[in-house]
């Protein structure tokens, strides 16, 4: 579904591009654009990197009408499983493909290549009644490990806050490449969780709801997720061993918001590579994915990332 905010982002777009046009000539064409693409691209995946690849995806579309992309959010895992089966032409993916993944494309004869498109500050989110301002690494671990029993607020040790609320867990999947990230950096296992929180498998939406309309309400989801209701709740600033510091475009880009700051990626297929409807489009995304990626709540690329990601987008093709 596409948020308001992206909406307007996309209007925005729209606008400049007609005025762009109109000061050309009748030759000239947008970046990306071409009335001669036509096809289909299917992408599947990460549900943290579905709302950027869906703007950039939105534009993309507008100026090749001829061209139907399509994004789905069966998770990292599950995007990749599908990727490695050839059903889809590029897999979003929070987290870099992992060795079974990688011996299940080689399987199947699918190349790839990773291309890393934004960053992502991974934020803890409460409720807006919570007087709680930051917890660190030891204590989300106390509430989200594998063995963990607390059920109140007041439970956490070492809590700095008052605050007698009963814990209303929010958080993804098993599928999910959030829920791989952040149960490795915080509970030192990847997979390793408490199993009685409420699982909202791809719907990181719901993790926000949830949060919002339980007082002792705590979940944890992509940078853009928080941003994009930002006031309905709270974001938590995270003590990885050198103060309290909070999620924020600066913060992840200078490395000091740990561990929970992460790389966000699309999968090209090679031989989906070859098609031009496919190779324009990864190069339309990597054109306009700095405008686009913080205008929708993500952390954009430095120019040294950016240039990174051209090239291995451009060895993927060859």
């Amino acid at each position: 579904m596409i948020s308001s905010r992206l909406l307007v982002v996309l209007a925005s777009a729209a606008v400049l591009a007609v005025g762009v046009a109109a000061c050309g000539s009748d030759d000239e064409s947008t970046a990306g654009g071409s009335s001669d693409l036509s096809g289909s691209i299917r992408i599947d995946g990460s549900s943290t990197v579905a709302p950027l690849t869906e703007a950039i995806a939105e534009e993309f579309q507008a100026e090749n009408p001829n061209v139907k992309v399509t994004v789905g959010t069966a998770g990292t895992g599950g995007g990749f499983e599908k990727f490695c089966a050839g059903e889809t032409d590029i897999s979003d993916a929070s987290r870099e493909i992992e060795p079974e993944e990688v011996e299940a494309c080689k399987e199947e004869g699918i190349g790839y290549e990773d291309v890393h498109v934004a960053t992502d500050a991974l934020t803890v989110m409460i409720n807006n009644e919570n007087p709680v301002s930051c917890l660190t690494v030891d204590q989300l671990n106390a509430v989200w490990g594998p063995d963990s029993k607390l059920s109140n607020w007041d439970e956490i040790p070492g809590l700095n806050e008052e605050f007698d609320e009963e814990l209303a867990l929010f958080g993804p999947g098993t599928d999910s490449g959030t829920f791989d990230y952040f149960t490795d950096e915080i509970n030192g296992e990847e997979g390793a969780s408490r199993k009685d929180y409420n699982n909202v498998g791809e719907n990181d939406n719901a993790t926000v709801t949830g949060v919002e309309g339980a007082p002792g309400g705590m979940g944890y989801a992509g940078f853009s997720y928080y941003t994009e209701n930002e006031g309905k709740l709270k974001a938590l600033e995270v003590d990885g061993g050198k103060g309290c510091v909070g999620p924020s475009v600066e913060s992840a880009q200078e490395g000091t918001y740990t561990p929970l700051s992460r790389p966000l990626f699309i999968y090209p297929s090679d031989s989906a590579l070859k098609k031009p409807e496919v190779k324009a489009f990864v190069e339309y995304y990597l054109e306009n994915v700095t405008g686009i990626a913080e205008a929708v709540g993500f952390v954009p690329l430095t120019e040294e990332q950016l240039e990174e990601s051209e090239a291995a987008a451009t060895k993927a093709g060859a």
